[in-house]
């Protein structure tokens, strides 16, 4: 038994890396049939290793059968299906546009093609984006699209302009689009034109109430133009960590101020003006549930709300479940969390796929997102103020490094269209997990070893199963 242990394991981590390359090592785990002619279903899969001896790297496919063994079943059961996925992805920031644009043409439609695109063996099909309404941290510079001079406002939007995200965001989006009409974009600000706060600065400050309705037709404007550019905005959500004044930009905007902008100006400028955008409320920690629950328990506020959108950076994922089971009929979303640069790529592999990807999709979310989808590699561009350590999916500094995040979601993104359902499995020991069916009916299981020790087991899908291992800390993405 000791010596079967050992071939799995070894065939585990003797993979060369990839970046979901078609390399076909390392055969783990087998039904115990030779013979290909009494095979059963086959199952493939791609595994990234903490110590990144494997990166995304796809292994020889295995097969399903009835061969008897002493291993803990993971059982997935497509009859019992939960949320639908709208999709997996990152916060296309301002900055990131501008390093992603400084590639040469070539390397940029090569990479583009890798991001975006559903079909081939390296495309890892990130399926939802988010950006800044405005300028996030991760601009290089701060501003609205609305600033006026010190003392002077503009209620009618008579000189909002996209104008500061023309040369970098809107044009990179158009790429984008161009490679996947269908993606998803969540927008969000980071601050309301200083004119309209109360502070008269960019960083804190509340939204002075005699400019809530100016703030509506802002939005409005907004999707309006982005509309015009061929870019559909799926969600807004009124504020980007509404709880954190801190941040350069930021805005304070408490859960009774967010209720009373949706309901009396928000929902109904949207309506007003046949806008089908999807409004989605909190966009903060998931320490403070009691946030979203009080926009929701505002009927009017409600009546115009989608759901509710998440962070991590303090409290626990299960935090969207209680909000899920507060208000079955809304929505659920994880829009942030980000790897810092101090981080460690198997401690932040482990961490991120627990809780954003396998934490998220197990309490409701309909999204998974992490945070910057690339910079440079001072960490920049930033603004003054803005966040010095998130690291981005991607450094690019010429040529291009796939960082720890860019693994944490293409194990979901590349498998895992928006359409797809998530469906019931089991978990057994360390073996976290989530499943999937997909809309062409393909199933999917994540599985994450969360113990140190390599662990074998069975997949097991109505009446057969496939043995396999899983190095500890390691990640896995099974299909069939």
């Amino acid at each position: 038994m000791r010596y079967f242990f050992t071939l799995l394991f070894f065939s585990v981590l003797g993979c060369a890396k990839s970046n979901g390359g078609t390399t076909n090592n390392g055969n783990t785990g087998n039904n115990g049939n030779t013979d290909t002619a009494k095979k059963g279903l086959p199952l493939s899969f791609w595994v990234t290793t903490g110590n990144q001896t494997a990166l995304l790297q796809k292994h020889t496919d295995i097969y399903f059968g009835t061969t008897a063994n002493n291993f803990p079943f993971i059982d997935v059961d497509s009859t019992k299906t939960f949320q639908t996925i709208d999709g997996f992805g990152f916060t296309l920031t301002g900055g990131s546009a501008a390093v992603i644009n400084s590639l040469n043409a070539a390397d940029k439609a090569a990479l583009l093609q890798e991001l975006f695109a559903t079909t081939g063996n390296t495309a890892i099909g990130i399926s939802y984006l988010r950006i800044s309404i405005g300028a996030s941290d991760l601009n290089a510079t701060v501003f609205s699209y609305d600033d006026m001079p010190a003392g002077q406002t503009d209620e009618t939007m008579a000189h909002f302009s996209l104008a500061n995200d023309a040369t970098d965001l809107i044009p990179l989006l158009k790429e984008i689009l161009a490679i996947n009409p269908a993606i998803k974009i969540i927008a969000t600000p980071w601050s309301a034109p200083v004119w309209m706060k109360d502070n008269g600065s960019t960083t804190g400050g509340s939204l002075l109430p005699a400019y809530y309705a100016a703030y509506a037709s802002y939005f409005v404007k907004y999707i309006q133009a982005m509309q015009a550019q061929g870019i559909g905005i799926t969600a807004v959500t009124p504020q980007n960590e509404p709880l954190n004044p801190n941040n350069n930009p930021s805005l304070y905007m408490t859960a009774l101020q967010q209720a009373a902008f949706i309901k009396n100006n928000l929902g109904p400028a949207f309506q007003q003006a046949g806008i089908s955008t999807k409004i989605v409320a909190y966009d903060h920690n998931c320490d403070v549930a009691a946030y979203p629950l009080a926009v929701l328990a505002d009927a009017a506020a409600n009546a115009y709300t989608d759901g509710s959108a998440f962070h991590l950076y303090a409290g626990d994922i299960s935090a969207l479940s209680s909000v899920h089971n507060s208000y079955p009929d809304k929505n659920i979303y994880f829009t942030e969390q980000y790897t810092a640069s101090s981080g460690d790529f198997g401690g932040d592999l482990n961490w991120h796929i627990k809780n954003v990807v396998i934490g998220s999709m197990r309490n409701w979310s309909r999204n998974a997102l992490e945070w910057n989808l690339a910079n440079d590699a001072a960490y920049g561009p930033h603004t003054p103020g803005g966040c010095t350590t998130c690291k981005g999916a991607l450094t690019i500094n010429g040529n291009v490094t796939r960082n720890v995040a860019y693994y944490i979601i293409a194990h979901a993104s590349k498998f895992v269209p928006a359409g797809s359902v998530r469906i019931e499995s089991t978990i057994s020991g360390n073996l976290n997990n989530v499943a999937f069916l997909t809309p062409a009916g393909k199933k999917v299981l994540l599985v994450q070893n969360t113990g140190s020790e390599v662990a074998s087991f069975n997949i097991r899908y109505k009446s057969s199963w496939v043995p396999t291992t899983l190095a500890g800390g390691a990640v896995a993405t099974y299909t069939w």
